[in-house]
């Protein structure tokens, strides 16, 4: 999900850069990558923790998930450039 979430700041930055015809853009970041980056199965996994005694565990993939993946679309932001 971190990789992917990096992709989604790089090609979003391009995609501000260059300005291809709106339509690329949603297919691109939205169709392609968007697809990929659903809270369903992070919730699910969380919720699992949670059910199994592994409150911990729990907060701590909560926690981890939202600043990682933060982290990876500011990192793909600055390697397209955009600062």
């Amino acid at each position: 999900m971190v990789l992917i979430g990096g992709g989604l700041g790089a090609l979003s930055s391009l995609t501000e850069r260059f300005q291809p015809h709106p339509h690329w853009r949603l297919l691109l970041v939205v169709g392609f990558l968007g697809g990929y980056t659903t809270f369903s199965s992070f919730e699910y996994v969380t919720l699992r923790a949670a059910r199994q005694d592994s409150k911990w565990i729990a907060l701590l993939n909560a926690i981890g998930s939202v600043v990682a993946g933060y982290v990876a679309v500011w990192l793909g932001v600055a390697a397209a450039g955009r600062r």
